[in-house]
């Protein structure tokens, strides 16, 4: 965080206003330096120049112009086809809307980097819990952490399960992918959102589909970009995916997210690093 973000956190605290959304006292991280991340952005560029990669993702949606020459079709509305994966990231790997907050380098691995909500929380929403939730090697969520979910779809004839191999099928290994992005906000308050319903599916109109992604976040924003995950900070995304991000976060939960990492047909028990922002306009496309 930048030292005026510090300061704004610092104020609202000691006057007892909300507090600001990423300040749950996880202090125990380092971040690696500038240099590490511009080494990474110079290594994706050099590994991706002449290939014919097509854009990538994670981008600043407020950026509208990319000069990345591959094109390829939007795929169909996600009521066309089948959910595959549901996933999330701690901090969202996107920028824009109501996450435009940087959170640091990280550990330079896609850990404790990332974006922000903006916003601020009450003390309650923010109140610790007396338990670990989705803990892992890289730490655990708290009350005021932003988690980025990725409703994952496929033109290919699959169910919902386990990774991006779930999207993939012996009969079609080049489907069509399309990610429904939501950002949410951890608050400790049992009236938020619950995660177990919004990550609930079945059966509609012939699809495997996510019954209750948000609706009344925002009109998203669509692009064509690429699979994400801090395993492409220095190398190219083969895949080609259509992205429609929603700008507005939506309250969660936190003991319900917590609920859903114990088991789910996804068998996600905690939430993945980030990879850094593609800022290299060779690297990203236009959003019309």
């Amino acid at each position: 965080m930048n030292n005026h973000w510090l300061l704004l956190c610092a104020s609202s605290l000691a006057l007892s206003f909300p507090v600001c959304a990423g300040d749950h006292g996880d202090k125990s991280h380092k971040s690696v330096g500038d240099d590490v991340v511009a080494e990474q952005r110079a290594a994706l560029a050099a590994s991706s120049a002449g290939k014919g990669f097509g854009p990538q993702s994670p981008r600043d949606l407020g950026t509208m112009k990319g000069s990345n020459p591959v094109m390829f079709e939007l795929a169909p509305p996600y009521s066309e086809m089948n959910l595959c994966n549901i996933h999330f990231h701690k901090n969202a790997e996107h920028k824009g809307g109501e996450f435009t907050q940087y959170a640091g380098n990280g550990d330079g691995h896609g850990y404790n980097s990332g974006y922000q909500y903006t916003g601020e929380l009450s003390h309650k929403e923010m109140k610790p819990v007396k338990h670990e939730i989705c803990p892992s090697d890289h730490g655990s969520l708290y009350p005021g952490d932003t988690i980025e979910v990725h409703y994952v779809h496929s033109t290919a004839t699959v169910k919902p399960g386990p990774t991006l191999g779930s999207c993939l099928s012996e009969a079609t290994n080049n489907p069509q992918l399309r990610v429904e992005t939501q950002v949410f906000v951890l608050v400790n308050d049992k009236k938020a959102a619950d995660f177990i319903k919004l990550t609930e599916f079945g059966m509609s109109g012939g699809f495997a589909q996510a019954k209750h992604i948000p609706e009344k976040t925002g009109k998203p924003i669509v692009y064509t970009g690429s699979t994400t995950g801090p395993g492409y900070n220095e190398k190219a995304s083969p895949f080609q995916v259509t992205w429609s991000v929603r700008p507005k976060i939506e309250k969660v939960n936190i003991e319900t997210v917590g609920k859903w990492c114990k088991g789910n047909a996804f068998e996600e028990d905690h939430a993945h690093g980030v990879r850094n922002l593609v800022i290299n306009p060779d690297l990203i496309s236009d959003i019309k």
